[in-house]
């Protein structure tokens, strides 16, 4: 700057997260926690119920405990992106069909605690981070295609499944 240079001129002011605008791309928290707490829950608990069923010497047992976990893991991770602070909500059950339900609402009280008002927004340029609502919904996008994978393992098992799909409340 030299002295003859004007110095009366204002600069614009570095972005603040609450002043940008939501990314459109992104559903509101709100959607998602409920996608996972009302439709996910209630497809996952009517897809592993023939799980529990099966003897432990089928041979459809393992591809279907495998999606299954793979399925606990991915609800996991969606769970630890949609964490704000470090909740305690004990240990996961050893049971995968138990520790379904449980990861679950792990999940959902992890997304509760999340600010709905700033989620969605991408952050200030200058602090040169990538917003946590676009992992999160990647996350969720991966939970919904392995319970789609989970649909054809279950039909071999249970051909009724479908009906009970159908027949289940919708909310």
């Amino acid at each position: 700057m030299l002295a003859t240079d004007d110095t009366t001129t204002t600069h614009p002011h570095l972005e603040t997260w609450a002043g940008n605008e939501r990314m459109r791309h992104v559903p509101t928290l709100g959607w998602i926690t409920e996608k996972l707490d009302v439709d996910l829950r209630r497809r996952i608990e009517l897809l592993s119920a023939p799980f529990e069923t099966l003897a432990s010497d089928d041979p459809r047992r393992g591809a279907l405990d495998h999606e299954l976990r793979a399925l606990c893991r991915a609800i996991d991770r969606l769970a630890d992106l949609g964490k704000h602070a470090r909740i305690n909500n004990g240990h996961a059950p050893a049971d995968v069909v138990s520790r379904l339900s449980w990861a679950i609402t792990h999940a959902v009280s992890n997304l509760q605690s999340t600010d709905a008002n700033l989620f969605g927004r991408r952050y200030p340029m200058q602090t040169h981070e990538r917003s946590k609502a676009e992992p999160l919904y990647a996350a969720l996008l991966v939970v919904i295609e392995h319970v789609k994978k989970l649909g054809p393992l279950v039909r071999a098992v249970d051909a009724s499944v479908d009906e009970k799909l159908f027949d289940a409340p919708h909310f």
